[in-house]
């Protein structure tokens, strides 16, 4: 699918919600970078870089990393993409996640703001239960879910036949740690979008469910 303008586009949503399912729906409709926070964590995370050490501590305990150090990891991507101009199409999956981020994510991208801002709203236990059926194939971030999106041979990675692990974070107790802290920060980041007239939300239970109503509000809105 082509669009008739350039599309800047950021999901937010809880963590387990489905904003990497989503991205990479919309990347099979659409030819767009896919900025992922939590793709570049695990880069920095897997070279042992200082901050990809910093990262794995925090996550572990369930937390979130200084606002500073996330954003520049986000901006130094969208950089070395050369994503920095009017014309450019991308989207930013899980940052930012508070006031301070997003605001200063709007003070580094200059002329190229973003100019849709989507929540995906799922029911929190429907979350609980996603994790603690999630695995993942740790050296290339390929999510498994045992009830919807199992892998062919239990265990096991489809492309590498690698085990599969469970993140740190991928407990009852942790995650929901990590969904209290998200419900305690995102209403200023909402209302921060929702004043500048970007912020839409989409709802559902599902991926399936969700990701049509994604995709038209896309579609209605930059294909004109």
């Amino acid at each position: 699918m082509s669009l008739a303008r350039p599309l800047r586009v950021l999901l937010l949503g809880a963590p387990g919600s489905g904003k990497g399912t989503q991205t990479s729906k919309l990347l099979k409709h659409m030819t767009l970078p896919a900025i992922s926070s939590g793709d570049l964590l695990r880069r920095e995370i897997q070279q042992g870089t200082a901050i990809g050490q910093e990262a794995k501590k925090v996550i572990a305990d369930g937390g979130l990393l200084p606002d500073e150090t996330i954003s520049t990891i986000i901006v130094n991507e969208l950089q070395s993409q050369k994503l920095l101009t009017e014309q450019s199409d991308w989207l930013l999956d899980g940052f930012p996640r508070t006031l301070n981020q997003a605001k200063i994510l709007e003070r580094d991208l200059q002329n190229a703001q973003l100019n849709l801002v989507v929540e995906l709203k799922v029911p929190e236990s429907v979350i609980l239960n996603r994790i603690e059926n999630r695995w993942v194939h740790i050296p290339s971030g390929r999510v498994y879910n045992l009830e919807y999106s199992p892998p062919k041979v239990a265990g096991k990675d489809d492309v590498t036949g690698e085990p599969l692990s469970k993140r740190p974070d991928d407990t009852a107790a942790v995650f929901q740690k990590r969904l209290d802290t998200y419900h305690s920060t995102i209403g200023p980041v909402i209302e921060f979008y929702k004043k500048k007239g970007v912020l839409r939300s989409v709802e559902g239970e599902t991926s399936d469910v969700i990701f049509p109503k994604l995709l038209s509000l896309i579609k209605n809105e930059f294909d004109r």
